[in-house]
C-alpha cells in the first residue's frame, strides 16, 4: 500500500476513537436517552476503527492483479451496519414499551445479507459478481422499504417531534448508504470508472459521516425530546 493510503486509514481509526470517546462522555449525562443507545453509539466506531487499524497496519486485506480486496471492510460493515440499522429502529420505537424485535431482525438479517453478498462480490469473476452485486442492491431496497414504511409509521404514533427527528436521521442514512454501492460499483471492485485511491477516500469519508456523523444526529436529536421528568 501507498503511504497516502496507510496515512488515510490510520487518521481514520483516530477519528473513530474521537467518536467513541464522545458518546463515552455523552453518556455520562444521558438526558433521559437510554443508555442502550450511547452503548450502541460507542461501539460502532470502537469496532469500524479496530478494522480500519488492521488495514494501516497491512493485515485484512488481499492484494489481488487487478485491485486489492478490503476484507477489513466487510468486517466492519457486518458488525456496525446491523448496529446503525438497530439503532435507527430504536429511534423509531422510543416511545414504544414493547419492541418489535420481528422487524428489527427482519432489518438486520436484510443488511447482513447485503454485506455478503457485497464480499462474495468482491471475490467473484468479472460476470459473477454482477449477480451478486444485484442482490445485494436488493437487500439494501428491502431495507431502505422496512426504513420507510413500518418503521416510520412507528415513529409517526410517536409524535410530531419523534416524527421529525426520526425522518431526518433515517433520510440522512438513506443518502449515505446509497452512496456505498455506488462508490462499490464505480471503482475497482466494480466497473472500474475510478481509481483505487478514489475509492479508498470515498471509503473512508464514507464511513466517517455515516457512523459517526449519523450517530451525533440521532443522540443529539433524542437529548433534545421533550421528555417527561427530564431536566434538559
Amino acid at each position: 500500500m501507498s503511504g497516502y493510503i496507510v496515512s488515510l486509514h490510520w487518521i481514520y481509526t483516530f477519528v473513530m476513537l474521537g467518536g467513541a470517546l464522545t458518546f463515552l462522555y455523552l453518556s455520562r449525562n444521558p438526558r433521559g436517552v437510554p443508555k442502550y443507545e450511547y452503548v450502541i453509539a460507542i461501539i460502532i466506531p470502537s469496532w469500524s476503527g479496530a478494522a480500519y487499524l488492521s488495514i494501516a497496519l497491512g493485515q485484512w486485506l488481499l492484494e489481488q492483479p487487478d485491485k486489492t480486496v478490503y476484507f477489513a471492510r466487510y468486517l466492519d460493515w457486518v458488525v456496525t451496519t446491523p448496529l446503525l440499522l438497530l439503532a435507527l429502529a430504536l429511534t423509531a420505537m422510543f416511545y414504544e414499551k414493547k419492541k418489535d424485535k420481528a422487524l428489527i431482525a427482519a432489518l438486520i438479517a436484510a443488511d447482513v445479507f447485503m454485506i455478503l453478498t457485497g464480499l462474495i462480490a468482491d471475490f467473484s469473476s468479472e460476470a459473477i459478481k454482477y449477480i451478486w452485486y444485484v442482490l445485494g442492491v436488493v437487500a439494501l431496497v428491502i431495507i431502505l422499504y422496512i426504513i420507510w414504511y413500518p418503521l416510520r409509521k412507528i415513529a409517526i404514533k410517536g409524535g410530531a417531534e419523534l416524527k421529525k427527528h426520526y425522518q431526518r436521521t433515517a433520510a440522512y442514512l438513506t443518502v449515505f448508504w446509497v452512496c456505498y454501492p455506488t462508490a462499490w460499483i464505480m471503482g475497482p471492485s466494480g466497473v472500474g470508472w475510478t481509481q483505487q485511491a478514489t475509492e479508498i477516500t470515498a471509503f473512508i469519508i464514507l464511513p466517517i459521516l455515516s457512523k459517526i456523523g449519523f450517530s451525533l444526529l440521532d443522540v443529539g436529536g433524542l437529548r433534545r425530546l421533550h421528555l417527561p421528568g427530564v431536566d434538559k
